[in-house]
């Protein structure tokens, strides 16, 4: 594999980053930008990624870069921080969409360090870089203090299943995110 480097995000990497994690959320994109194309809601994602203190922004950010290119993201934050994090994309949902009350489902427990979203470009995929962005996530809320870290995996999607379980992580509920249902995984993370 070419040299893989994994540092934080930067201002820099909006429009991977919007792509990466339009990538990983799919329909999720739509209901957390109010958009309708892909193309608004990934000028969106890349806005939010540009401001500081929501769930989007390069502060949660790790990048995975080869060659000098972003090849794929991990978007972490503790659980506690959710409502705070989704607070801005509620405001702008209400401007956007006229909703005084936007759907924003709740993702993460409020104890765990929560991998909002992992995704790598198609071109950088069977290279490790999701288990190297894992592994980076999981020593990043290790070296916080947190003793536990979770994601959530839609139903069916059986290869990031698999690998998931493959690195320690397990099922322990489903929680259900824009009306459709994920398995919530979560892996102990031990004091660095």
């Amino acid at each position: 594999m070419d040299k893989l480097n994994i540092r934080a995000a930067t201002i820099d990497d909006a429009e991977p980053v919007a792509r990466l994690i339009y990538e990983a959320i799919h329909d999720i994109a739509y209901q957390l930008t109010g958009e309708a194309t892909a193309e608004d809601a990934l000028k969106a994602l890349a806005e939010l990624f540009r401001e500081e203190g929501n769930r989007f922004s390069s502060k949660q950010i790790l990048a995975a870069e080869v060659d000098g290119k972003v090849a794929g993201i991990i978007l972490c934050y503790h659980g506690s921080e959710a409502d705070r994090l989704d607070a801005p994309i509620a405001a702008r949902l209400r401007k956007r969409t006229g909703n005084p009350n936007p759907p924003i489902d709740k993702e993460a427990d409020e104890d765990e360090y929560y991998i909002d979203s992992i995704a790598v470009f198609p071109e950088y995929r069977g290279r490790g870089i999701a288990k190297a962005l894992l592994a980076s996530a999981e020593h990043a809320g290790a070296a916080l203090g947190y003793g536990r870290i979770a994601l959530n995996v839609e139903y069916g999607n059986d290869g990031a299943e698999r690998l998931y379980r493959s690195i320690g992580y397990e099922s322990d509920k489903t929680i259900t995110i824009n009306n459709t249902p994920f398995h919530h995984m979560f892996k102990p993370l031990t004091a660095q």
